[in-house]
């Protein structure tokens, strides 16, 4: 009986190991392609030190996700950024799609998101290859002239429902993308919430676009406001 608990003992404690590593080098099975709209991101988070007129969508990150938990894997073993790898061109393209909204630390935010979500992935593509695909994707598909031909622009009042905004997306990239809604922080007990991130997702090798299950993000059967 005491070495069949050992035995026991030792089969749990290394699975635990091979979690941890697992955890720590990097395991996904898809990646999300993250765009964040800056007035609600400003708007929620109240500390953005200088507001930028910004009336796009911009990158808030290319996250390698797993479906039974799209948060993980996150900060793993890996090389930490380094800002000179990015040529001045990258760099001035990444201003533009992929700007830090609360400050104007723009290389704070790619550090930032490299470190804790880039790492992971790390396998598949490298530094370089990591910001030039995300770049390339933001410019693949303007979310915001989308919904604009789709008559979805930013107003104070007038909301539309999930479907309104996901099928006008959907009609240009032929998949899927994930919607997530934050709660208005002046209005908490208002019927409506705040359009905030609209996901795409693409397959291991950040290559072929697929469709997006839909998790939470998004209150089902409440209009959304697009501020």
């Amino acid at each position: 009986m005491a070495m069949l608990k050992s035995s026991l003992s030792f089969l749990v404690l290394g699975f635990a190991f091979f979690l941890c590593f697992i955890i720590s080098a990097g395991s996904y099975v898809y990646f999300q392609f993250v765009q964040q709209w800056p007035p609600t991101t400003c708007r929620v988070q109240k500390k953005c030190s200088k507001p930028r007129p910004l009336q796009n969508f911009t990158i808030h990150g290319l996250w390698p996700s797993n479906y039974s938990n799209p948060t993980m894997p996150s900060n793993c073993n890996g090389s930490r950024f380094k800002k000179e790898l990015l040529s001045p061109r990258m760099q001035s393209k990444l201003k533009i799609s992929w700007p830090n909204v609360v400050s104007s630390n723009d290389t704070k935010f790619w550090e930032s998101e490299w470190n804790k979500h880039g790492t992971c992935s790390e396998q598949t593509l490298n530094q370089v290859q990591y910001f030039e695909i995300s770049h390339e994707m933001w410019n693949s598909f303007n979310i915001t002239d989308i919904l604009k031909n789709a008559s979805i622009v930013p107003h104070p009042t007038q909301t539309w429902k999930y479907s309104d905004i996901v099928s006008a997306i959907q009609s240009k990239t032929q998949r899927t993308p994930l919607l997530r809604c934050k709660t208005d922080p002046a209005h908490p007990n208002a019927n409506t919430q705040l359009l905030h991130e609209v996901v795409f997702c693409y397959g291991y090798n950040a290559i072929k676009q697929i469709d997006c299950n839909r998790t939470a993000g998004c209150k089902n059967q409440v209009n959304i406001l697009f501020p």
